[in-house]
């Protein structure tokens, strides 16, 4: 089986050369979420981790979901 790179709007475009996800042997493997606001394009949280990881895992949620 290929390798699937999977993307989606719900979750920030990758900042460099990488997908949100690649489905590979059965295996999921995510990169580079950020606390990006993929409606605003803003950085969420300003140092408040709390904020930020809140907003990495919602990112990371939307990715797992478009992969199923």
């Amino acid at each position: 089986m290929p390798a699937q790179a999977i993307t989606t709007a719900a979750a920030p475009a990758p900042v460099g050369p990488y997908n949100q996800a690649v489905l590979a042997g059965g295996w999921l493997y995510c990169s580079g979420q950020i606390p990006l606001d993929p409606d605003s394009g803003e950085m969420v949280g300003a140092g408040d981790v709390a904020a930020e990881t809140e907003q990495v895992l919602k990112n990371l949620v939307a990715v797992l979901k478009e992969a199923g």
